[in-house]
Order: C-alpha cells, then sequence, then structure tokens
C-alpha cells in the first residue's frame, strides 16, 4: 500500500483495497505492508467503538515486540474509537518519541461487528555496522571513541551524530583547537540488512591562542597583577616592531608617549606594560585559548578586585576578536568601584569560644581593607590542609555540624560592618571506622596509623594527619586515598569510611653479564615493602612471597667478577609488639673488594711485568635497632637507637692512604642515636612538609681505659685494631609548593631546600682517627660505597674530590696524602614538576642548583668555601624496580681558562635510592 499523505503529517485513511492506516514518516522510505490485505466494509462517516482484539507488530529486527507494543499503550481488550478516536495518535507519538524508527504506521486490517484488528508497522533506523575516523591520530581516535560511546550495532539518530560533534569539539577545544569541526558521511552497508558504515572525518585546524589581553581603566591593580591572577588565559610570547594598535576600548589610564622622557621606566610595573606590545616572554606558561577557563578567570578577576578592598568591582564589558596574526584578542573594560573597609566584627551564636578568642584566630581589625577572600578564609569556608581558621579550631573539637555564616549588617560610607553567626551543634563521636580498597593489606596495617578511633571526638586535624600515615605507608596510591565522614545527625555521631587504591611497591633489581678473564658479573636483588613473617609456614600465602603485615624484607647480592662481591639481608618491622610505633631492624652485610684482580689481565694486554699482588679488603657487619615515636614536643618526632659492628680485614690494601695501614683487622662497635622529625605529605614526590635530622655515634673510648698511653706510638695496625671516634650527623629539608594544586592529583611546582653538615673527630689526641667512617665527597654517590666504609656525599657535576679547595681542579686525580674529610657542609635547591603521578610510574623533573666542600679537620672549616654546581635531572619512580634517574650538572669550579661548559659537565647516572 502507498503511503497517501506527505512526510511527517498524521492521517486517517480509508482504503477499499488495503484496510486502514494511521502514520508518521521521516523519510520517503515505504513503510512496511499490512500482512492481512483483505477488504472490509465500514461507513466512515459514523464514529463508533471498537475493542481491540489483536494487535501484530511487523517491520522489526532487533527490537522486542512485546516491549514496543506496551510502549504503544495499545492493549488487547482496550476500547478504541474509529474514526476520530485519539489512541491511534497517542500510540505513534509514544513510539515515535523513542527515537529508534524512520517510520511508525498503524492499520486496521480487519473489523468485525464491535471487534477491532491492528497492525503496527514500523521501519528500524539503520544501525551502525562499522565507523571509521579520518584525519587525527589513531589515539586520538581511541579516546573519542570512548568519550562519545560509540560501538558497533548502536542506532544511527540525529541524537548519536550531536553527540559526536560536541564531544569532538570539546576534546579539541580543551587543546587549544577551538576551530575542530566534524563532518558525518554516512554509506549503506550492503553487506548487512537495514546497517550503515559511518566515517567521521575531522578537520582540527590551527590551534587558537591568545595573542593580547588587553584590560582598560585599571587604576589600582595594574595589568600585570591581573594577568597574572588568570591562569587558564594566557598571553602567548612575542618579539614584534609592529604590534596591534586598533581596539576596541579605549583606556583611560595607558601608558602616555612621553613615558621614557618623564622617568616612567623607574615604575617596574608600568615599565613591563610599555614593552609589553613589542616583547613579551612566557616561560612554560601555555597560550591555548578555552572558554570555560576563560570565564573562570573573569571571576577570578572580581575575586582580586574584591580582595582588595573593591567591593563593588565589576566587568562592564568584554570582547574577543582575531588579531592580525589570526589569534585572538581579548579587552576587558573594567569598573572598580571605590574602596572599602572594614568595620565592626561582631559574632553570635557562640558559646565553645569568647568573641576575644574568635576575634585573635580571625585576625581581621576594624580598619583593615576590605577583603572577602582573606575573611572566608580565616572563617573557614575555604578550607585549608594547613588549619588555622575558626572553622578548624571548632572542628578539631568535635564540632563536626558547625555553621559560620558571615552577614553585612551596615555599610557606612566605606566602611562594612559584619556580624558572623555560628551553629555549633553538637560534639559528633566517632562511631564506626571502616575500610574499604585493601586487596592485599591487612586491614590492622591501616588501622594502626589512623588518629580517628572510635568513641573519640571527631577531629578535622586527625583526618588529616590519617590520611598522611596512610600515604607514608608506601602502599597505596596518595592521589587515591578517599576520607569521607559520615554524620548521623539523629544521635550526633559519624562514621568514617577510608578508601585506598592497592599499588606494586615490591622492587626487583636483576643485572647478569659474563667477561673471559672478569667471570660473572651481576646483581639480584629483591625487596618486599608489605612482607608477613607471620604467615612464612602457611603455603597458601605466598605469592611469591607471604605478605599484607606491612614489614620489609631486602636481600641482594651483587658480583664484579673476580674483583668484587658483596651480600646484604635486612628486615623491619615497624610496630614491634603490634600496639605501638616501635621500629624494629636488623640486618647483615659481607662484602670483598680485590683492587688487584685484573693484573694479570692487564700485564697480558699491555706488556706489563711488574709483580702480581694479592690483596684484599673485607667487610663483615651487623646493625640492629630500635625507634619510638615521641610525643613531645608533638608525634611527628622520633627517637631511634641502634648498636652496629663492622669487622675489616685488610690485605696489601693500601686505598686508604693513611700511615701505611695496608694489612691487618679492625674492629668497629658503635652506638648511634638519631632524633628525627618528619612532617612530609608523601614519600615518592613530597608536595609539603619538613624533614629533620640529627644523630650523634660513638664507639667505645678505649683510649680513656689507658689514659697514660699514647696510641699514635703503637703500630699502625695496633691503633685501628678497635677504632674509636665520635660522629655528628644533621640533614634538613623543606618542601614548598610553590602553587596551589586544584585537586588531589593536580600538579604543581614544588621548591626542594635542603642543607646537612656532618663531623667526625677523635676523643683525645692520643690516638689516630681512623680511616673508616669518614667522608667522601663528590661523584654520584654509589660507585666507592662498597669500596670505602664512609659516608659518600654526591655532588652533581662533580668527580670524587680531594681538597677543600674550590680553586684545585678535582680532574687531576687523588693526591698521596688524601685519607677522607672529617668535616663537610652541603646546601641543595631544587624546583621539581612533576609530569606524572601515577602510582604505576610517577616521572618529575627537576632544575638544582648544589654547592658543598668537604675539610681536612675542623680548623680548616669554612662553610662559605664551597664548590658550586647547576643543573637538571629527571627521576622515574617504578613499582619494580624503584628508582631511576640522571641528573646532568655543570661545575662552576671546574671550568679551566679558555675552556667551555662542557668540559666542567657530568652526567650522573642513579637506580634504586637517591644518593645522599
Amino acid at each position: 500500500m502507498k503511503k497517501l499523505f506527505p512526510k511527517g503529517l498524521l492521517a486517517i485513511a480509508l482504503c477499499c483495497t488495503a484496510g486502514l492506516r494511521v502514520s508518521a514518516q521521516q523519510t520517503d522510505t515505504l513503510p512496511p505492508q499490512p500482512a492481512n490485505q483483505s477488504v472490509y466494509p465500514l461507513n466512515i462517516g459514523e464514529p463508533r467503538q471498537y475493542e481491540i482484539a489483536d494487535i501484530q507488530v511487523v517491520g522489526t529486527q532487533y527490537l522486542d515486540k512485546s516491549l514496543l507494543l506496551s510502549l504503544s499503550g495499545l492493549n488487547v481488550g482496550d476500547k478504541v474509537t474509529y474514526p476520530g478516536g485519539d489512541q491511534f495518535t497517542k500510540a505513534i507519538q509514544s513510539l515515535w518519541s523513542q527515537r529508534l524508527f524512520a517510520d511508525v504506521t498503524i492499520y486496521v486490517t480487519k473489523i468485525e461487528d464491535d471487534k477491532i484488528w491492528l497492525e503496527i508497522g514500523l521501519t528500524e533506523m539503520p544501525r551502525m555496522s562499522s565507523f571509521n575516523w579520518r584525519g587525527i591520530k589513531k589515539s586520538e581516535s581511541d579516546d573519542l571513541t570512548t568519550k562519545a560511546g560509540l560501538r558497533k550495532g548502536s542506532v544511527i539518530t540525529d541524537a548519536l551524530k550531536q553527540t559526536v560533534k560536541a564531544t569532538v569539539h570539546k576534546y579539541y577545544a580543551d587543546k587549544g583547537f577551538g576551530n575542530a569541526a566534524v563532518r558525518i558521511d554516512e554509506r549503506v552497508d550492503s553487506g548487512q540488512v537495514n546497517s550503515a558504515h559511518l566515517t567521521f572525518n575531522v578537520t582540527k585546524g590551527n590551534k587558537v591562542r591568545t595573542e593580547n589581553i588587553y584590560i582598560v581603566d585599571n587604576y589600582n591593580i595594574p595589568d600585570s597583577k591581573i594577568k597574572k591572577r588568570m591562569k587558564g588565559t594566557r598571553e602567548r610570547s612575542r618579539f614584534t616592531l609592529h604590534p596591534d594598535t586598533e581596539h576596541y576600548f579605549k583606556d583611560s589610564v595607558a601608558v602616555p608617549d612621553d613615558f621614557w622622557k618623564t622617568y616612567g621606566y623607574l615604575q617596574p610595573s608600568r615599565a613591563f606594560e610599555k614593552l609589553d606590545p613589542y616583547f613579551r616572554f612566557k616561560l612554560f606558561t601555555s597560550s591555548k585559548y578555552n572558554e570555560n577557563k576563560y570565564l573562570e578567570d573573569k571571576g577570578k578577576i572580581i575575586s582580586l578586585y574584591n580582595s582588595k578592598g573593591f567591593r563593588d568591582a565589576l566587568i562592564v564589558k568584554d570582547t574577543i576578536y582575531k588579531a592580525l596574526s589570526q589569534n585572538l584578542n581579548i579587552e576587558l573594560q573594567m569598573s572598580e568601584g571605590k574602596k572599602y573597609y572594614f568595620g565592626d566584627i561582631t559574632w553570635k551564636g557562640n558559646t565553645r569560644y569568647n568573641d576575644s578568642s574568635l576575634t585573635r584566630i580571625l585576625g581581621i581589625k576594624k580598619g583593615d581593607i576590605y577583603n572577602l577572600e582573606l575573611l572566608e578564609k580565616r572563617l573557614g569556608k575555604q578550607m585549608s590542609q594547613e588549619g588555622g581558621d575558626i572553622t578548624s579550631a571548632y572542628m578539631d573539637n568535635g564540632y563536626l555540624f558547625f555553621q559560620i555564616d558571615p552577614v553585612e549588617i551596615g555599610i557606612r560610607g566605606d566602611t562594612i560592618d559584619y556580624e558572623i553567626r555560628m551553629r555549633e551543634g553538637p560534639q559528633a563521636t566517632i562511631k564506626e571506622v571502616r575500610i574499604a580498597g585493601n586487596e592485599k593489606t591487612n586491614e590492622h596495617v591501616i588501622r594502626r596509623e589512623l588518629r580517628t578511633i572510635p568513641g573519640e571526638k571527631f577531629s578535622r586535624t586527625d583526618l588529616i594527619r590519617s590520611q598522611r600515615e596512610i600515604s607514608n605507608l608506601g602502599f597505596f596510591n596518595p592521589e587515591h586515598i578517599g576520607i569521607n565522614p559520615v554524620p548521623n545527625v539523629s544521635d550526633g555521631t559519624v562514621d568514617i569510611d577510608y578508601t585506598v587504591e592497592e599499588k606494586a611497591n615490591d622492587q626487583l633489581e636483576l643485572s647478569a653479564g659474563w667477561g673471559g678473564y672478569i667471570g660473572l658479573t651481576g646483581t639480584l636483588g629483591v625487596t618486599f615493602n608489605n612482607f608477613s613473617l607471620r604467615n612464612i609456614f602457611r603455603k597458601e600465602t605466598w605469592d611469591p612471597l607471604p605478605s599484607g603485615d606491612g614489614q620489609k624484607l631486602s636481600v641482594r647480592v651483587s658480583s664484579n667478577g673476580k674483583a668484587y662481591r658483596s651480600y646484604n639481608f635486612s628486615f623491619t618491622e615497624p610496630w614491634l609488639g603490634g600496639k605501638k610505633r616501635n621500629q624494629f631492624s636488623v640486618s647483615f652485610y659481607s662484602s670483598y673488594q680485590n683492587p688487584y684482580a685484573y693484573n694479570d689481565y692487564y700485564k697480558g694486554l699491555y706488556g706489563d711485568t711488574s709483580t702480581s699482588t694479592n690483596g684484599h679488603f673485607k667487610v663483615l657487619g651487623a646493625s640492629v635497632s630500635l625507634g619510638k615515636q615521641l610525643k613531645w614536643p608533638d608525634d611527628y618526632f622520633s627517637l631511634i637507637y641502634s648498636l652496629n659492628y663492622q669487622q675489616y680485614k685488610l690485605k696489601n690494601y693500601n686505598y686508604f692512604m693513611i700511615n701505611g695501614f695496608e694489612n691487618g683487622i679492625s674492629n668497629n662497635v658503635n652506638f648511634k642515636i638519631t632524633l628525627a622529625r618528619s612532617s612530609v605529605d608523601q614519600p615518592i614526590f613530597p608536595r609539603s612538609g619538613s624533614s629533620f635530622m640529627l644523630s650523634a655515634q660513638y664507639t667505645p673510648p678505649y683510649s680513656l681505659f689507658n689514659p697514660d698511653k699514647d696510641y699514635t706510638k703503637e703500630p699502625i695496625a695496633q691503633q685501628f685494631k678497635f677504632i674509636e671516634y665520635q660522629k655528628y650527623r644533621f640533614n634538613a629539608e623543606w618542601y614548598v609548593p610553590l602553587s596551589k594544586p586544584m585537586g588531589s592529583d593536580a600538579k604543581a611546582f614544588v621548591l626542594k631546600v635542603a642543607a646537612k653538615f656532618g663531623y667526625i673527630t677523635r676523643y683525645n689526641d692520643r690516638t689516630t682517627l681512623s680511616p673508616f667512617g669518614r667522608f667522601e665527597l663528590g661523584g654520584d654517590g654509589l660507585s666507592n660505597f662498597a669500596i670505602y666504609d664512609r659516608d659518600i656525599i654526591s655532588q652533581r657535576g662533580y668527580p670524587v674530590y680531594y681538597t677543600s679547595d674550590p680553586s684545585v681542579n678535582p680532574d687531576n686525580g687523588q693526591p698521596a696524602n688524601y685519607s677522607g674529610f672529617t668535616v663537610f657542609n652541603k646546601y641543595v635547591m631544587e624546583l621539581r614538576y612533576p609530569f606524572s603521578l601515577n602510582p604505576s610510574s610517577t616521572i618529575f623533573g627537576l632544575a638544582f642548583l648544589e654547592a658543598a666542600n668537604g675539610y681536612k679537620d675542623i680548623q680548616e672549616y669554612n662553610p662559605f668555601r664551597l664548590r658550586r654546581s647547576a643543573g637538571i635531572g629527571m627521576r622515574f619512580y617504578l613499582p619494580m624496580f624503584g628508582l631511576l634517574g640522571f641528573d646532568y650538572g655543570i661545575g662552576f669550579d671546574r671550568i679551566k681558562p679558555g675552556g667551555g661548559l662542557k668540559d666542567a659537565a657530568k652526567f650522573t647516572f642513579m637506580l634504586g635510592f637517591e644518593p645522599e
């Protein structure tokens, strides 16, 4: 049956050969014809009521017919009026609203007495059998496919096409391509019934950048400060002799033409404004235009004015237009209004703290410049991790339901009076603490780190501290540690839900090689940072070793053929006894160094006729330590005691260069006490906090037991049989975020500042200070560690150096009388930026300034006589391998007359840990 009416119309028709129908159609495609072609005479002039005897649904291939029948609203047994009833129209509208059909038709196929038979004919929209992208990279097409929710078999509707277009536009607009567009080509797929193939042709166009930002009528805040607040909309760098001169708005505070003649350059901000049209250099800033960020930045401009007292400031109008470079110019016209000041500030509703205490915490006095941003920050309307505001003071005392609102109660000229209204509410008690997401780590390992204990009063500071402690475990992704207080208003309690995301933190170190004369070389090391000793005999817990109790087990074997080998084992229990933070550690290590291992090889290679010498340097050591957390001055402090023993065996080993000490056995028994404080927020990439360490290390004062004996006159091997010394170390590090990250996983520059000092000395002049335990400076901090039992203090940009005189080039080699430094100091400044905070690959770059030096004795010590260096570096933290990193440093005191920076540069590679 052919359609009798145009597309889009609803119609009722009687055809003497093919029955009756009501239809709606989107395309010119013919609808499915009724299955029953019988003729049923009917007087169409008299509407009658019929009972539906049967309904058939035809023309569908993928959709459920019973569901479609339900959507139509027509059911067997229903009464319908025909002709003239609206039941058919409503049924068509209901099916049409699903946006799944190209045509909807209702046929009357049979009428008998008061019964009517209906048939719903449907033409489904074509299905997407396949699709592809053109004009973009595969990675981009994969992202767009996911974001647009495209999948084969989807119904091709206008909504789907609009979704794709909107997704493409937003995706590329966020990347700076504001003119990106997509054309969708549809081709019938002859291989499948009612299917089509879609091709998405994407044209990205050029990136749209912000060329210039012009701000006019800003009398009190210069352009530079306003543009600095616009963090999402930045101007591009440029150097031109022909700047844009045509502007929409006239600036009544523009820099005058006689600026230079009237010494205007004495005002730096105005001088930069005068130079800005010709020269602008923006380092590490993106100038791509993003409409959403621009709207946010306009709000930030108003906030800036409000913070300077201009309460009525507003942007009168703004415009965006193309510059000569085809990028965008932005112009904003300000209306600053007058400057306001704080007047009387009164308190209402406070019972926990009196008015004077709240005024002291607020820190705002009558007559101060009006600053709404500061007021809300001090009230705690804008919560910060540092605290120190009124809301934090209440929440640290359990007032979880506390609310505070500043209300303007009067404006007198340029003075604004405020009434601070508070609703303290009851003190909330912690009811339940729930932990989720720990698939590997046992719950008690997390729970013992928490400061939020059921039955205690709620405290915001305890929440923040608990998050820090969980992060410092190193077992979880620090960016995805969730804390959700769930208040129970009915009983005045609060439940706290912690969510964590496990990350891999065990480490494997593996390298191997073979040399004909050298033999097998390599390193095999494993570190299990979440070990479980109590499950060591339970086979079902081995994967590959038992884990989950937060203990640390490390085993390492290293060999350099015949020349060197070492063995290391250590175990740490952070909570000895399980009730208090008592860290217990034991370690054993052994190393063997043969400096003459390859003499015979080199003799044969170079014809050396010198006699081979057999010799070695062996070290055997063990250590046991116990640390406890302190409550005073605060619980960031810890005190660590350790008892250490090392035995050194020397045979024809003259590398220490001290009074011919080449053969003998030395014993080093010492006790070390360390006072430490650490408040860093996370171990891998700290963004805030500090770390301090002060240690004192003592051997037994053997010489004091024989006050009349001069040990310096004994044979050298006898002098060092039992070593004695006293040693002091101090390390300090600070981490300061240079911008406020928006979100837990946001990226921001972090400044690290560090200072280090070390001093080793004798108890009296009757002994000789041994070469063991001294300080060695320069180099990468790794290469000599196993050979010399010393504290290796690295310095980027320098090889190991042997004199405190910076004018002596360290590349000249080791002097014959070198025996190590007894004093050193080092200063470090690093600017860090994270490229990835993903726990599977934490990556950050850094630029550094460094200065250090070592001194022969305390009389020679001069903290300002330093070797200086600067450079850049990268760090990669991979769960399986730990730290991978490199630095490229330039030692300024290595620059020779007539030489270049290349001769003073040094590349440093590190693996496993950050050198000291």
